[in-house]
C-alpha cells in the first residue's frame, strides 16, 4: 500500500475548510451515514442510539426508505429539527437531523420528490451556510451529481457543504483497484472544482 501524500494546495484546502468550519462553532460537527432502510424498528432504533452517542450539531442520513408521511420514523430525542426527502416508493430518501443543542435558523428548503437530495439554506451560529445532502442512484451516479450541481449552481457558495453517499469514486482512494476513473468522474471532478 502506497504512503498518502498530501500537496501543498490540498493542505492549504483543508486549513480553509477547517477554519471554515471552527469559525461555525467550536464545537460544530456533521456526521454522514447511509442507513440502508429504516423501516425496521430495531434498525431505527440502532440508528437513533448511534446519533447519540456520536452527538453531532447535524447528522445528515441516506437510504432512508421511508415515505413522505414517515417523519416521525425519524424522530431522535435532542434531533427535533428533521428535514427530509422521500420518493412515493419507500426508496432512497435522504434526511437532515439538527441538535436542539445549536440555533440553526432555516431560510430555505430544496428537496426532490424522487428522495435524491435535500439542501438547507440558514444561519449557523450567525454564519450564512448551504448545506446539500446527496444519495445519488447507483448509475449514472457521475452525471446525476454533474446535473445536480448545475441545476444548484445559484445556491452553491463559499459556505456550502455538500455531504451524502455520491455511490462514485472520486480520488484513486475512494476506488477498489477494479474501478477505472472515466470520464463521466473526470468530468464531475472538474465541476467540483469550480465550486471551490
Amino acid at each position: 500500500m502506497g504512503s498518502l501524500k498530501h500537496t501543498g494546495k490540498e493542505m492549504q484546502e483543508n486549513k480553509i475548510m477547517s477554519d471554515r468550519l471552527r469559525g461555525l462553532s467550536p464545537h460544530a460537527s456533521i456526521i454522514t451515514l447511509n442507513v440502508n432502510g429504516l423501516n425496521s424498528p430495531i434498525k431505527r432504533h440502532r440508528v437513533a442510539k448511534w446519533i447519540k452517542e456520536q452527538d453531532p450539531t447535524i447528522c445528515c442520513l441516506q437510504e432512508t426508505h421511508l415515505s413522505p408521511e414517515d417523519k416521525h420514523r425519524l424522530r431522535v430525542k435532542g434531533w427535533r429539527t428533521i428535514l427530509q426527502a422521500n420518493s412515493k416508493e419507500k426508496k432512497a430518501g435522504v434526511a437532515i437531523l439538527i441538535s436542539d443543542q445549536v440555533d440553526f435558523k432555516i431560510r430555505q428548503v430544496k428537496r426532490d420528490t424522487e428522495g435524491q437530495y435535500i439542501m438547507t439554506k440558514g444561519t449557523f451560529h450567525q454564519e450564512e451556510i448551504t448545506l446539500i445532502n446527496i444519495y445519488a442512484p447507483n448509475t449514472g451516479a457521475p452525471r446525476f451529481i454533474k446535473q445536480l450541481l448545475t441545476d444548484l449552481k445559484e445556491d452553491v457558495k463559499n459556505n456550502t457543504i455538500i455531504v451524502g453517499d455520491l455511490n462514485t469514486p472520486l480520488t484513486s482512494m475512494d476506488r477498489s483497484s477494479r474501478q477505472k476513473i472515466n470520464k463521466e468522474i473526470v468530468e464531475l471532478n472538474e465541476k467540483l472544482k469550480q465550486l471551490d
